[in-house]
């Protein structure tokens, strides 16, 4: 049995985040896409004022501390895009934020995080716990700890989302395909679209997700797991209450390359007009490999554009 005595997120708490995310931005766009002569769907999430979804549960979360925690500030830890959303909600909220990153974190989610406010607290990867550095920074200084995925109110807000995506839809997708690093905007969706398959997507070697609801239990990536350019995509294990949330609502994970990306990203750009950081176009990647079905009532998320422009450039220069 999965257990968590920690405060679980809600289908209730998915549309109550989506409601406060609704009143500060405008849904991203439901574009049509046609994948082997079927039309379905894309949610542009890389559109996000950072560029990433991941300002969805950083506004729900932060929006629900109380004035103390508001004065005591906020820790996160992130390679780039939640810290950029904390930065980005912390800012609006007048609220201080540390963001524990990577020393290897792409230079423009660093540059963007920094540019936002935020202070930028550098860790070894690998090498360092990350989370041990957060708790290290807390004992210290004080501070609330705004987990990337790990956190109830950043489950609910990443599942807005699929409170967005219903009203343009007009109707409870059959199927959404996600991006997945430690699974919070899987469970999020999982709640805020419970009779839609949700499909997992992470990278080859760095499926701690997908292992985790197989096994029923929190596997580690191993110490030699491959590289992977989804450097969006690479906590090192998912946390209890999202295999909690995940357990006997999502599909099979399944598991993506790195050139399947690369062609994703390609795709995304002569197809939609889109640019897609290579962690945003897993769910992509795994509808254009034939991994994942798709019909007229599939969505596929594409969850971050903050692309290292050389890398990019190369990529899509690349023949497919």
């Amino acid at each position: 049995m999965i257990q968590t005595d920690v405060r679980m997120p809600t289908t209730e708490g998915v549309r109550a985040a989506a409601a406060a995310v609704a009143a500060i931005l405008p849904p991203t766009p439901l574009l049509p896409v046609e994948i082997d002569g079927v039309r379905a769907w894309v949610k542009a999430d890389n559109l996000q004022p950072i560029g990433s979804f991941k300002i969805r549960g950083a506004w729900w979360r932060l929006s629900n501390l109380s004035d103390a925690e508001r004065r005591g500030g906020v820790v996160a830890v992130s390679s780039g895009n939640h810290a950029q959303g904390v930065a980005w909600s912390a800012r609006r909220l007048g609220i201080a934020a540390t963001i524990v990153m990577p020393h290897d974190a792409p230079a423009v989610k660093l540059a963007n995080t920094r540019a936002l406010g935020a202070e930028v607290v550098l860790y070894q990867r690998p090498g360092e716990d990350r989370d041990e550095v957060a708790a290290k920074l807390i004992a210290q200084r004080g501070g609330t700890l705004v987990h990337a995925f790990g956190d109830s109110w950043v489950i609910e807000g990443q599942g807005s989302a699929a409170i967005e995506i219903a009203a343009q839809l007009g109707r409870a997708p059959s199927r959404i395909l996600a991006c997945c690093g430690g699974g919070g905007l899987a469970a999020g969706l999982s709640l805020g679209a419970p009779t839609s398959a949700i499909h997992p997507v992470e990278p080859v070697g760095w499926d701690m997700v997908g292992q985790a609801m197989a096994k029923g239990e929190l596997v580690p990536a191993a110490p030699d797991a491959p590289k992977t350019i989804c450097d969006a995509l690479q906590p090192t294990v998912t946390k209890p209450i999202n295999l909690a949330v995940l357990s006997g609502r999502a599909e099979p994970g399944v598991t993506v390359t790195d050139e399947e990306v690369r062609s994703a990203q390609r795709f995304a750009f002569a197809n939609l007009r889109l640019v897609v950081e290579p962690g945003g176009a897993a769910a992509l990647a795994a509808a254009l490999a034939g991994k994942v079905p798709v019909d007229a009532e599939t969505v596929i998320m594409i969850t971050g554009g903050n692309a290292d422009p050389a890398a990019y450039a190369a990529t899509i220069a690349a023949s497919g």
